[in-house]
């Protein structure tokens, strides 16, 4: 079984306690030995590089000579407060860190196949389900927070005839948004990465480029749709229903 050199890395540290684990939970993983997959490494190394990242800004803060990295997180920052002010409301600095820490996680992860011997974790459908599932259960349970029992207005519709007719079409609906999550995302990012290996094996050289900036701006792309469509869930939900 091919693993990439990371992963391998991880197994060889830290396959007996990750296989006991799992094994006390009740799942047997198939390679005792490797019980990591290349996909959950990847995603361990994000979680890395972004803790190192938030790191190296907090230990740069200046007010009299901002860091490039300040610079950098400011304007991020800037960018997800105007647009999550302009779709959720002024009460959408509450939602900031988990939208920046969100965007900043799939951006990572989408970019992250552009490096040599690493792949794209979210070209594998169990890392988008993840995160949508993760943006599912944050946008009702805020609200649920912001309008207590009456969150449930949100699905009965303007005509109280109708509602428990509305109640089973929203809850539908609101449960294929993890479904469009998901596909939007890994759909894209999979289909980015197959392109890419396929001219790679057939032209090593020259054309292969242009695939990679297509990924590097398909990356960039799918990142604001997952963000911006959570911040659309989470005005949305915390809006209060007249």
């Amino acid at each position: 079984m091919y693993q990439l050199p990371f992963t391998v890395l991880l197994n060889h540290l830290f396959a007996g306690p990750v296989t006991a684990l799992l094994n006390a939970l009740g799942i047997h993983p198939a390679h005792p030995a490797a019980p990591i997959p290349d996909h959950v490494a990847m995603q361990v190394l994000v979680v890395a590089i972004l803790t190192a990242f938030f790191v190296a800004v907090r230990a740069s803060l200046s007010v009299e000579n901002p860091g490039t990295l300040q610079h950098m997180m400011e304007w991020v920052y800037n960018f997800m407060d105007a647009q999550s002010e302009e779709i959720i409301g002024h009460d959408n600095k509450r939602y900031l860190s988990y939208l920046i820490t969100l965007g900043l996680f799939i951006l990572t992860c989408n970019l992250l196949g552009l490096v040599p011997f690493f792949e794209t974790p979210t070209g594998v459908k169990y890392v988008p389900l993840g995160c949508a599932l993760v943006t599912w259960f944050y946008y009702q349970y805020h609200g649920v927070r912001a309008n207590g029992p009456g969150y449930i207005k949100h699905f009965m519709g303007p005509v109280m005839l109708l509602a428990p007719l509305m109640i089973l079409i929203e809850v539908a609906s609101h449960l294929a948004r993890i479904l469009s999550l998901t596909i939007r995302l890994y759909a894209n990012m999979f289909a980015g990465d197959m392109v890419t290996l396929v001219f790679f094996s057939l032209l090593p050289v020259g054309l292969p480029v242009i695939f990679l900036g297509l990924h590097f701006g398909v990356s960039l792309i799918q990142t604001y749709i997952f963000v911006l469509l959570a911040m659309v869930y989470l005005g949305e939900a915390s809006a209060h229903a007249h």
